[in-house]
């Protein structure tokens, strides 16, 4: 084929599509998806329990929710990038980030985060209610301003940031029901005890990377250790007696009580052989496993609301 007939890609679309990438990886898309399944799930759960306060409609006020919530984690990840810039460029796995890389200015992440975490927080207080805009806003502040500085100076950084990494579940519960009932604290504490183990298996797997930047996420300071091995196993047994408690409320059925427990049990199993083994193949048992139980959790405890069974 001659050089002349070799299809010139249209600079415009690639710098656009260049660009389109670039944000999606500011706002750390698949977390920020994560955190809003928690959030949607969450107010679908609160909207069974009682009869939905506004006249929307349902899919749209599931949508509404949906972009809010991606607007606002989107925002403070966009913070995490922009105050972590330097550290990030120094690991393997983040050096690639948009800001970390250059790509994109530091003026130019700044101005989306206020942009955009302004803009979520509007349609929460608006299309919902005032305390879930306020609880988002928090969050947004205490992940992007105290958390994320944190890591840097005491591994009691995780039991800060599972604050606001478990607060869009009380934020989806606020805004179905307009109040802070026991529910929404529960579906709280659940997502708040499951990111220990979750966040200490991925430490565990990325300890070189973050030593070499500066973070302190694991328990102990000689990286991964029976002691932090051990910290896992306590925070998953931890997960069977809140995973009791929707069932022992009345917040959900048998159905949800038993896959809840069997999810719990399994956590402690995994967390077990880390301790047991001590090696990269159980940590990332850990971790793959956590990613699936917060999915499977969730849905139990929305489906046994929806279609009840005793």
């Amino acid at each position: 084929m001659n050089k002349e007939n070799i299809p010139i890609p249209n600079s415009t679309s690639f710098k656009l599509v260049s660009k389109v990438k670039d944000y999606f990886q500011l706002i750390k898309f698949t977390l920020s998806f994560m955190v809003v399944f928690s959030t949607v799930v969450s107010f679908l759960i609160g909207y069974s329990e009682q009869e939905y306060i506004y006249s929307q409609n349902k899919i749209i006020s599931v949508l509404l929710l949906f972009v809010a919530g991606m607007l606002i984690t989107g925002s403070a990840n966009a913070i995490n990038q922009v105050l972590e810039k330097n550290s990030d460029a120094l690991m393997m796995r983040t050096a690639k980030r948009p800001v970390a890389s250059g790509r994109m200015s530091v003026n130019e992440a700044t101005a989306f985060a206020v942009i955009a975490g302004a803009l979520g927080v509007f349609i929460m207080w608006k299309c919902f209610n005032f305390q879930s805009a306020m609880l988002g806003l928090f969050s947004l502040l205490m992940y992007g301003f105290i958390y994320t500085p944190l890591k840097k100076i005491n591994s009691i950084s995780v039991l800060v940031g599972a604050i606001p990494g478990a607060l869009p579940c009380l934020i989806g519960w606020v805004a179905a029901t307009n109040s802070f009932s026991t529910g929404g604290w529960i579906l709280f504490g659940i997502q708040f005890l499951w990111q220990f183990p979750h966040f200490w298996a991925i430490a565990w797997l990325a300890h070189k990377d973050y030593t070499a930047a500066g973070f302190k996420l694991l328990p102990g300071d000689k990286g991964p250790t029976k002691f932090t091995a051990m910290q896992t196993v306590i925070y998953s047994a931890l997960m069977i007696p809140m995973g009791l408690l929707p069932y022992a409320t009345g917040m959900s059925g048998k159905m949800s009580m038993w896959i809840l427990l069997a999810c719990n049990l399994w956590m402690v199993y995994v967390s077990i052989l880390l301790f047991i083994r001590m090696d990269a193949a159980s940590a990332r048992k850990v971790m793959f496993s956590s990613y699936f139980y917060l999915m499977i959790v969730l849905l139990a405890l929305f489906a046994n609301k929806a279609v009840p069974v005793s």
